[in-house]
């Protein structure tokens, strides 16, 4: 009989083929449908991007602002009465709705910015954002307490300076014993060792060398002079003088960071002789909303803990009599001593709007790299010498300027060149700076 192969075999091959391919693609469709968002759960990405342009103005997660906090929102209220607040809470207030009542007299009623341009999906995604956990602080890291520090290969460098000192104390006490061996062979060989003469003491061989002694008077007074001038010439002069303010105030994270332009809080000097100090109206135009520091994970500015500086905000809230739980003024203010720390002497004239607004002058240019600096100080001598040097060498702004400009070509002809210093234009006379 002819063999044609066992069929039974072949089918369940075939079978059990199909049923592994078969398996395989529900076990990946099931992983697609479990890595897929639900419908209407919104990604929290998108919306942290939509509620730092729409609504970080007034709201923060886990602080009341203008508004209320809104971490946790979507469990609190219906998500469709949700979509209606967002999109018009005035025509739902209107309408009469007793909750939308109920929020806008719990928040001091304050009217609530209309959203009519958020579709749902935008609102699913901003309550994506607000339902996430709080994120918390990541525990310092605790580093073990060494005797010293190690190297890469375990060994304490003050195990290796405590080798090298008893070797060198070995070696010592070897040229000691070597020096008493040789002076023992000496004696038994009859050998005398040389008797050194007695010489005058250095002092006494100096005394008695006039021009050594004239040479050396000479000098010493000198070198007094020097010393006596120099500290003569510091007196009244505060250059990095850095005073601990009342208030910590980081000029390294308002204009560093922040970019805050310096005539935005010293206004004044633009205008008046003085930079003035900033009244304390103009830090809570930005301090009204900000009630804890937050600061960067990524940067590298902050010098002190967040807890810090969210005290020292806090120390601005007494002084202008700021409840921010209310976000009211309760009346009760208090004066903050502000330190002062560039002065000039009283027979000094300078005008800030001459040089700032006529001038041009930059701030950085006498009062150094502020957005640098943690604490303010003062960055430049401010002696006259200093003031002279600088009118030597900054020219003036001469285009434009019609008013002068007569007086700018008959001086540029009569020093022979185009552009004018603010000396050659009257800036060293005594009765420019001096009364």
């Amino acid at each position: 009989m002819k063999n044609v192969g066992n069929h039974n075999s072949i089918s369940k091959k075939l079978l059990f083929s199909l049923a592994l391919l078969v398996s395989l693609s529900l076990n990946t469709f099931a992983q697609d449908a479990a890595e897929a968002p639900a419908a209407g759960a919104g990604d929290p990405v998108a919306g942290k991007a939509i509620f730092n342009a729409n609504c970080a103005a007034c709201h923060k997660l886990d602080a009341k602002m203008t508004g209320p906090a809104l971490r946790g929102v979507a469990d609190k209220y219906d998500k469709a009465w949700l979509y209606k607040w967002v999109k018009n809470s005035g025509e739902l207030i209107k309408s009469g709705d007793a909750q939308a009542v109920k929020v806008f007299e719990e928040n001091n009623k304050i009217p609530m910015t209309a959203f009519p341009q958020l579709s749902d999906a935008d609102i699913d995604n901003i309550l994506a954002f607000t339902s996430q956990p709080k994120e918390e602080a990541p525990a310092a890291a605790t580093v073990a307490a060494t005797g010293g520090a190690t190297q890469e290969g375990g060994v304490s460098n003050n195990l290796i300076l405590g080798v090298l000192a008893v070797v060198l104390a070995m070696l010592v006490a070897m040229l000691f014993f070597v020096k008493n061996v040789l002076n023992k062979i000496a004696a038994a060989n009859g050998v005398e060792m040389p008797v050194k003469e007695k010489s005058l003491p250095l002092w006494k061989a100096f005394a008695k060398n006039q021009f050594l002694v004239l040479a050396s008077t000479i000098v010493m007074i000198l070198i007094g002079m020097y010393f006596i001038y120099g500290y003569l010439m510091q007196i009244g002069v505060d250059q990095n003088y850095e005073p601990i303010q009342p208030i910590h105030y980081s000029h390294k994270i308002h204009a560093g960071d922040n970019k805050i332009d310096c005539k935005y809080c010293h206004s004044s000097a633009r205008v008046s002789k003085n930079a003035g100090i900033p009244s304390l109206n103009v830090c809570m135009n930005c301090h009204k909303n900000i009630s804890e520091f937050q600061g960067d994970k990524d940067s590298t500015y902050v010098e002190y803990s967040k807890e810090f500086y969210t005290a020292e905000i806090q120390k601005l809230y007494d002084a202008v009599g700021w409840d921010k739980t209310t976000m009211s003024y309760t009346g009760k203010v208090k004066p903050v001593k502000w330190v002062r720390i560039h002065n000039l002497p009283d027979f000094v004239y300078f005008n800030h709007s001459q040089h700032v607004t006529v001038a041009g002058v930059e701030c950085q240019k006498c009062h150094g790299p502020v957005e640098t600096m943690e604490i303010m100080r003062q960055h430049a001598p401010l002696t006259m010498g200093w003031c002279v040097n600088c009118h030597k060498e900054t020219n003036v702004k001469v285009e434009g300027n019609d008013y002068y400009k007569k007086i700018h070509e008959e001086l540029s002809k009569k020093y022979g060149v185009d552009k004018l210093t603010a000396a050659q234009m009257g800036g060293l006379e005594c009765g420019k700076c001096h009364y």
